[in-house]
């Protein structure tokens, strides 16, 4: 069954005012989700929050995945921190990581080789971001089909929101990443006096989510990922998102 989960970019106000991610579990349980997706940049002791937030979670029965803001080839290369990342991930008890996909373009090794340690219990996905090298759809297919071919699990993590910065067309996209998707993140975008802004309403933007939900499989995870002011405004957007989710 598919997961609900709330990106702690929501919380990105009490963030900046002091609280742990790991203080923000108890509130994720609370608006109704069903995992929390911590990000790795909001942590500011790895050594005793990651721990704190599994803990926590596991108290709650949350799912945890973790955003980690670095990508899986540097230079051509598989990222060197990726041992330390799969470490970070089995002290969080995270059951899923994204990466940005980087520099695949110049990788001349083999793939079954290069991810042979990741642990099969943790989901590994690269996301389409917001950048010239890691957001366009072409490369994106590319690697997930040699991934593919290579009997390398890694799955994608569609960010419709994204798109707009990338100026690339939602729709085809979601149709042609969709055999590989594992994860949703929803957030919308909109154009102002002052260029594109992330909105605060999924229903208000450029896309139209609940048609783009619907090219993906209904067993695919799901998150917000926007800023939202107040639990009533979080707890309005999970129940839409929700509802969209029981629907398929």
């Amino acid at each position: 069954m598919a997961k609900l989960f709330l990106n702690t970019w929501i919380f990105e106000d009490a963030v900046k005012q002091g609280r742990t991610q790991a203080e923000l579990v108890a509130q994720v349980k609370d608006l109704g989700a069903d995992g929390i997706e911590v990000r790795r940049e909001y942590f500011h002791d790895l050594a005793t929050e990651l721990t704190a937030v599994r803990e926590a979670a596991t108290a709650a029965d949350l799912a945890v995945a973790l955003s980690i803001p670095d990508e899986l080839f540097v230079n051509g290369v598989v990222n060197e921190k990726l041992p330390q990342y799969i470490a970070e991930l089995q002290t969080l008890g995270a059951v899923k990581a994204k990466f940005n996909l980087g520099d695949y373009a110049n990788f001349t090794g083999d793939l079954a080789t290069a991810f042979k340690d990741w642990p099969a219990d943790i989901t590994i996905n690269i996301e389409n971001d917001q950048t010239a090298l890691s957001g366009h759809l072409e490369p994106i297919h590319a690697f997930l089909q040699d991934a593919k071919s290579a009997g390398v699990e890694i799955g994608y993590v569609y960010d419709l929101g994204n798109w707009a910065f990338t100026k690339g067309d939602a729709v085809k996209s979601a149709e042609l990443l969709a055999p590989y998707t594992d994860y949703v993140h929803f957030k919308n975008a909109t154009d102002t006096d002052n260029g594109l802004i992330v909105t605060t309403d999924l229903a208000e933007g450029l896309f139209d989510w609940e048609a783009i939900y619907k090219l993906f499989d209904k067993t695919v995870d799901v998150a917000l990922e926007f800023p939202m002011a107040t639990n009533e405004q979080i707890a309005a957007q999970v129940t839409m998102l929700r509802h969209a989710m029981e629907a398929r």
